[in-house]
């Protein structure tokens, strides 16, 4: 079978590598239709790996696909689509029995990052970290489900607890999961402000439902924030580009607001006002990954057409490095998709 090979930095090759093997009891044979690419994928590109890994490696983070086959004990039917969850987890330790595979204390890595990932034409694994997709749902759309719309997920509600009538700020809303942000915030009617760097993709987040959008090129956010809220801040903040708006963004929240993280793809180090996190009692929240409810949960939504992928660009598999250079560079809005 085909499969996509990062051989060394920045160094990406179509391999045929041995066929997927037949499911044993308990797991599925998946034929991959689509991958999602996201910043993991730019930094793996890049030689930004933060645990030991052999090359050459199969990337691929965020993927769909259709099931082909099936061991005993397996539920799933050849024919359905499905997502496959982001990490190797082992399934057995206490967090995985209790639903929190994004905390699982043996996992064996992310994949397509620290073990062979999905951007290849068939793979073979267990049937729990697969899930079925409701009737309607894409492989496209579904690819956009396990990292996009699942961080999300888990970022905004399990973590943040974002309600009706609260107020966010959404950083990168040009982004895959900034786009996906805009709208599962919206759909619980929060009020919506995000950022972005163009008029172009200003117009977009406007049109995917965002209140009220800043360019930050040309404002800075923070102040337009205030002006905005009349001073008092922001319920929540998502945000995911780092030190370039960290001490911003806690700037922006209202006394006692969250600002939730999942991302930093501007370094890994900031400063922090220790003043201004205790007096105004704010709180910063770490979020990675999501667990397998909430990937069952924004299938939901998409088959319910709350949750609809923005798709910048569909391209093949030879087109990989222009579009991870495009990805670096931020020049996309919603997210590129990689079709087998």
């Amino acid at each position: 079978m085909r499969a996509l090979q990062l051989l060394d930095n920045r160094s990406l090759a179509v391999v045929d590598l041995p066929d997927a093997p037949s499911p044993a009891p308990g797991e599925v044979t998946v034929a991959i239709g689509a991958v999602a690419l996201n910043h993991i994928d730019v930094w793996g590109w890049r030689g930004m790996a933060f645990a030991k890994r052999k090359l050459p490696i199969v990337i691929g983070a965020e993927a769909a696909g259709t099931v082909i086959a099936v061991g005993a004990d397996v539920s799933m039917k050849p024919g359905q689509v499905v997502a496959l969850f982001g990490a190797e987890t082992c399934g057995k330790c206490a967090a995985c029995l209790d639903g929190r595979d994004n905390f699982c204390e043996n996992v064996a890595g992310i994949r397509g990052f620290h073990v062979d990932g999905l951007a290849r034409e068939r793979i073979t694994l267990p049937a729990r970290l697969v899930v079925a997709a409701p009737e309607g749902v894409s492989v496209v759309e579904a690819a956009c489900a396990p990292i996009t719309y699942g961080t999300v997920e888990h970022m905004l509600f399990d973590n943040a607890h974002l309600e009706y009538g609260q107020t966010v700020l959404i950083q990168a809303g040009g982004s895959g999961i900034g786009t996906a942000a805009i709208q599962l915030a919206k759909a619980v009617g929060a009020t919506v402000i995000t950022t972005v760097s163009t008029e172009d993709k200003a117009a977009k987040a406007k049109a995917l439902g965002a209140d009220h959008v800043i360019n930050y090129k040309e404002d800075r956010f923070e102040g337009v924030v205030r002006k905005l809220t009349k001073k008092q801040g922001v319920d929540v903040v998502f945000e995911h580009v780092g030190p370039d708006t960290f001490a911003q963004s806690m700037f922006s929240l209202k006394r006692g607001g969250t600002l939730v993280t999942c991302g930093s793809t501007t370094g890994v180090s900031t400063e922090v006002n220790l003043f201004q996190l205790y007096q105004r009692q704010l709180r910063l929240i770490g979020s990675f990954g999501c667990n397998l409810r909430n990937l069952a949960t924004v299938l939901d939504k998409m088959a319910a057409g709350i949750a609809k992928p923005v798709i910048d660009t569909t391209i093949k598999l030879a087109d990989i490095d222009a579009a991870l250079a495009r990805l670096e560079s931020r020049d996309v809005f919603g997210k590129i998709i990689v079709t087998l």
